[in-house]
C-alpha cells in the first residue's frame, strides 16, 4: 500500500526549511507521494499574496522532490481537508511547535483518526510542552516523531529581508527568490 505524506501550509514564501521538512518525512516515513497543500484561506493568519501566487512559488520550490506534488487546498481546516480526502495510509506532517497547538484544533481527535502525525523536532520547543500536549490528545500512538535538521528560517523573516531590500539568497530555493523579483513580491509599496 503506498504512504502518502501531506504538507499543509501558507507557503508565502516557501523556503528551504520547507523543502527540508519534506526531504526529511519522504525518508523516515518511505513517503510514495507527499501532497503539499498550499491553503487557500488559512484560518489562523493572514497571507501576503494570492493562493495562484503562492502555489506557484511551492511548485517552483518542490519542483526537485520528485514525490512531491502541489496543489491548492480549499479547505481552512485540516479536518475538513482530511475528511474531503479520505486516504488510505496518510500522514500528516506537522512541526513539533504546531504539536503544543494541536489541542486547539478544530476536531484533533478526528485529525488523529483520520492520519498519523508525522512531528519534524527541531530545536525550540520545550519537551516538556510536547509531552504535555502529546497527553491532552486521545490517540498519542498515533504521533511519530522525526529528525530535522534545524533550519533557522521563517516566512514572516523572508517577507520582512525582501521589504528591506535585504537578499534572500540561501533562505529559499533559488527559483523561489527568482520568481519573488520577477514577480516585485513582498517589497515595500512605492
Amino acid at each position: 500500500m503506498a504512504v502518502v505524506g501531506l504538507f499543509g501550509g501558507a507557503f508565502d514564501p516557501p523556503h528551504v526549511g520547507h523543502v527540508a521538512l519534506a526531504r526529511a518525512a519522504i525518508d523516515h516515513f518511505g513517503l510514495d507521494r507527499l501532497l503539499v497543500l498550499v491553503v487557500d484561506d488559512p484560518g489562523h493568519k493572514r497571507t501576503a499574496t494570492p493562493v495562484e501566487t503562492r502555489l506557484e512559488l511551492a511548485r517552483l520550490a518542490f519542483a526537485d522532490v520528485p514525490e512531491a506534488v502541489v496543489e491548492i487546498d480549499r479547505h481552512a481546516r485540516t479536518v475538513d481537508s482530511l475528511e474531503a480526502r479520505r486516504l488510505e495510509d496518510a500522514v500528516f506532517l506537522i512541526g513539533a511547535d504546531e504539536l503544543v497547538d494541536l489541542p486547539t484544533w478544530k476536531r484533533p481527535e478526528r485529525v488523529l483518526e483520520l492520519v498519523r502525525l508525522g512531528v519534524a523536532m527541531r530545536p525550540g520547543v520545550p519537551e516538556q510542552r510536547l509531552r504535555d500536549a502529546r497527553a491532552r490528545l486521545p490517540a498519542p500512538d498515533r504521533i511519530e516523531y522525526f529528525a530535522l535538521d534545524p533550519v533557522a528560517v521563517s516566512s514572516t523573516e523572508i517577507r520582512k529581508r525582501v521589504g528591506r531590500g535585504e537578499p534572500v539568497d540561501g533562505l529559499v530555493p533559488p527559483a523561489v527568490a527568482r520568481e519573488i523579483t520577477a514577480l516585485g513580491l513582498y517589497a515595500p509599496a512605492e
